[in-house]
C-alpha cells in the first residue's frame, strides 16, 4: 500500500493532486506548526499573462500554533478574490463549467484554516475523479511528537504502508536506508514540468495553481496530466 504525506494547500499545483492520484492513503499534516513562508494559504495563478499572488489572510495569532489551530481574518475578501478570478478567467475555455466550483471552494464558511483547506481538496478530488483516501494525520494513532523522518516512518508503519511517495523536493530530506530497515520502500515523484498548454499568451507560465489548468483544460486532459511523472527509486 502507498502512502503520500503532505501540508494542506489552497488550490496547490498540478503535482500535489499528481501525488494524491498515485497514493492509496493521502496523509493531511494538521497537527504540525504553521509556517508563514510556504505555500499553504498562498498561491499564484495567471492574470494578464503574469503570475499573480493571491493569499487567504489570517488571523493575527502565535507564530508557534499548528495549522489546525490558525483561522482565518475576518478581513478575508471573498467577492474580492472570486472577482479577481473571474477577471483572469472569464475568457478560457472553461470557465463556466469551472467557476461555479471555485466559487462554492472560497464561499465556504468555514472559518479554521485547515476545514477550509481540505474542503477545497475534497472538491477538486471529486471533479478530477480522484479517489484517494485523504485522513488528518492528528488521527492517526502514533506518537506526535515525533519529527520529520520519524514522524513519517511511524505514520507509514501505522498505515500498514509498504511504500512512501514524497515529492521530489524531499530528496534530500530522507534517509532510504532508514525506511527499509522498516520494510518500507522509499520512493520520490518527479512531475513533469515541461507541461504546456494554451494559456490565451504568447508566453506560458508554469507551475500555476491547479485553478490555471482548470479554467483551461477540460477534465479528459487534466486526468492524463495527473499520469505525467517519474517515479524514482
Amino acid at each position: 500500500m502507498k502512502v503520500g504525506i503532505m501540508q494542506p494547500y489552497f488550490l496547490p499545483y498540478v503535482g500535489y493532486f499528481q501525488l494524491i492520484n498515485e497514493v492509496d492513503i493521502f496523509v493531511l499534516y494538521d497537527n504540525i506548526e504553521y509556517t508563514k513562508k510556504g505555500w499553504i494559504n498562498r498561491n499564484n495563478y495567471l492574470l494578464n499573462g503574469r503570475p499573480y499572488l493571491f493569499t487567504i489572510p489570517l488571523k493575527k495569532d502565535s507564530d508557534y500554533l499548528n495549522i489546525e489551530d490558525r483561522i482565518i481574518s475576518e478581513s478575508f475578501k471573498k467577492n474580492k478574490l472570486l472577482r479577481k478570478i473571474k477577471e483572469a478567467y472569464n475568457k478560457a475555455p472553461c470557465f463556466k463549467n469551472i467557476f461555479p466550483l471555485i466559487e462554492s471552494i472560497v464561499n465556504h464558511k468555514e472559518s479554521n484554516l485547515f476545514k477550509f483547506i481540505i474542503n477545497s481538496i475534497y472538491k477538486i478530488c471529486k471533479n478530477l475523479e480522484i479517489n484517494t483516501k485523504i485522513i488528518r494525520s492528528s488521527h492517526i494513532e502514533i506518537d506526535h511528537g515525533l519529527k520529520a523522518e520519524e514522524k513519517v516512518i511511524s505514520i507509514c508503519k501505522s498505515l500498514n504502508a509498504t511504500t512512501y511517495i514524497n515529492p521530489i523536493g524531499g530528496l534530500e530530506l530522507y534517509d532510504k536506508r532508514s525506511f527499509n530497515e522498516k520494510n518500507l520502500d522509499l520512493i520520490f515523484l518527479k512531475a513533469n514540468l515541461n507541461i504546456k498548454y494554451d494559456q490565451g499568451f504568447d508566453v506560458f507560465v508554469p507551475n500555476l495553481s491547479i485553478l490555471d489548468l482548470l479554467m483551461h483544460l477540460d477534465k479528459n486532459e487534466i486526468k492524463k496530466i495527473l499520469t505525467e511523472y517519474k517515479l524514482i527509486k
